[in-house]
């Protein structure tokens, strides 16, 4: 299984290799557009390899892809949670009434309260 998993990565970084160097030409990235740009008065421009243009991109993506997946899974996290503390407390009860094995229940009840 650990082969499996070490050519797949492998294939993987050999792709994003031949991505890279094909799209190694540089390109301007404009935060604005020009007639904007021109009427404020600032230009924020950056020019960088296409590559790392469209990795960026990917990585974003990714990002904000897991931050939204992580805000729509809240209910389930809140919902284990409460499962795991109602899990706690049985297990508090069960330990309890294990220990007032040999005594009467009545009496045993009535002590712990």
């Amino acid at each position: 299984m650990k082969t499996i998993r070490y050519a797949f990565w492998a294939i993987v970084a050999l792709c994003l290799i031949l991505v890279g160097l094909a799209n190694r030409e540089p390109t301007v990235l404009r935060a604005m557009p020009d007639r904007l740009a021109e009427l404020l008065g600032i230009s924020p421009v950056i020019e960088l390899p296409l590559f790392v243009v469209l990795f960026l991109g990917v990585g974003l993506g990714l990002l904000i892809g897991f931050f939204w997946e992580w805000i729509r899974e809240y209910r389930q996290r809140a919902e284990a949670r409460v499962r795991a503390r109602e899990l706690e407390q049985l297990r508090r009860e069960v330990a309890r009434t294990r220990e007032t094995d040999g005594k009467d229940d009545i009496i045993a009840l009535l002590d712990g309260n």
